[in-house]
């Protein structure tokens, strides 16, 4: 691929309060997308907190697109119904991955903050992490266009040799 920096690991943790959809509960799943690439966890039936611990992987690419998140409750007979959606910027993310090259860098230094804020969907601080030789991010997302609900999921980098 043209372009291609590398392969950025997607881990969905988990559901936090997600919405009811169905008559006591839901069943949730998470759809990622960036530009045209979609991919997207397993169902987890009758839970509004639900665990997932799924990998997904997405190639970056310049120019450097958002992750987009949506939440949906699976349903048998109609469409399923959306629970939320949240968008996260990477660029900070990728900013740190090339910071870190050709660098000794000591394990467990933080290489970027990131603070909540009305212009991003995160729900606390974010940092970016060097860790056992990789760059990492643990980040809490509110879900918009909902009542309530977050997604936890971890950021990864794994470079691709050229």
């Amino acid at each position: 691929m043209e372009n291609q920096l590398g392969l950025l690991r997607v881990r969905i943790i988990r559901g936090i309060n997600l919405a009811i959809r169905d008559l006591r509960s839901s069943d949730p799943y998470v759809v990622v997308t960036m530009g045209k690439q979609k991919v997207k966890t397993r169902v987890v039936k009758k839970n509004v907190n639900p665990e997932w611990n799924e990998d997904l992987t997405l190639c970056i690419s310049e120019p450097i697109l958002p992750i987009k998140l949506q939440v949906y409750d699976k349903d048998t007979f109609s469409y399923d119904d959306k629970m939320g959606d949240a968008e996260l910027d990477v660029v900070p993310f990728i900013d740190a991955v090339r910071m870190t090259r050709f660098k000794n860098i000591p394990n467990g230094v933080i290489l970027s903050r990131i603070m909540p804020s009305r212009q991003n969907c995160c729900s606390e601080e974010s940092c970016i992490v060097y860790e056992n030789g990789k760059v990492v991010q643990n980040v809490f997302l509110r879900l918009r266009n909902v009542e309530c609900g977050e997604i936890q999921l971890q950021l990864q980098w794994i470079d691709v040799p050229s």
